[in-house]
């Protein structure tokens, strides 16, 4: 049988990693977490379920990601947030695939929990992501935020193998949550808009669409208040990830 490590980055991750780790058990072949040098129990806890901590300074989503495939054990990668876990079916499609690992990459689809409700519309799902490959073939982009998963040479769609099962993504524990990390992403987006064109305009209605295609459109308002409050605040998001770039521009901070 074919060998598998999961990587994990992580930053005060205590709420979130036994529950990503607990999932892995049976499935990866090694734990490795890239640590930014947490401050509560997330190193403990990993060192409890076996894994190999490596401690790293922050440089960004993708470099991070790149720099524990790197040091990873084995060839094929299984990349998982901390506020993710594996459904049972999906771990044990993964496993049943272990057998021959004959794909370049497996996707999955990824179900949401927002402040513990499940979000099935609204475009939310299936939230189809690719996160076991060879990282011979597939590195991450160096994006500081929502960076995506690229392959050295040409690699077709229908090479990548599609999983049964969920990927269960526990996004958001709360409001407050939400709005303190939007703050942050928000503020890393910012800098990669400043050169676009029309900033207020976008302003303006890039926010107003994100709300309305996703609750009206993609009909998220059938999963209820959750759903709702989600809408809300990502089109929120929007509207500053555009505020803050106008602003870099116009101080000249950038």
């Amino acid at each position: 049988m074919n060998k598998v490590s999961a990587v994990i980055i992580t930053k005060n991750e205590e709420r979130n990693l036994a529950r990503c780790l607990q999932s892995l058990q049976g499935v990866a072949d090694e734990l490795l977490i890239i640590d930014s040098f947490s401050d509560d129990r997330t190193c403990s806890i990993a060192e409890e379920y076996g894994a190999r901590v490596i401690q790293k300074e922050w440089t960004g989503y993708g470099p991070t990601k790149n720099f524990g495939n790197e040091n990873a054990q084995f060839d094929y990668i299984l990349s998982l947030d901390a506020d993710e876990a594996l459904s049972e079916e999906l771990s044990t499609a993964i496993i049943s695939e272990k057998e021959a690992l004959t794909r370049p990459a497996y996707s999955m689809n990824r179900l949401l929990n927002y402040c513990g409700s499940w979000i099935r519309h609204g475009g939310y799902y299936p939230d189809r992501k690719t996160r076991l490959f060879d990282r011979r073939i597939f590195k991450w982009s160096d994006d500081p935020v929502h960076e995506t998963l690229l392959p050295d040479t040409k690699v077709m769609r229908k090479e990548i193998k599609a999983l049964n099962g969920d990927l269960y993504h526990y996004s958001y524990h709360s409001v407050s949550d939400h709005v303190e990390r939007i703050n942050r992403y928000s503020s890393l987006a910012a800098k990669s808009l400043v050169s676009r064109k029309a900033l207020r305009l976008h302003m303006l209605c890039n926010p107003l669409w994100r709300f309305f295609s996703s609750y009206v459109l993609k009909a998220a308002f059938l999963d209820g208040h959750a759903a709702y409050l989600l809408c809300r605040i990502q089109a929120f998001e929007v509207y500053l990830k555009y505020a803050k770039a106008w602003h870099l521009r116009k101080s000249g901070r950038f």
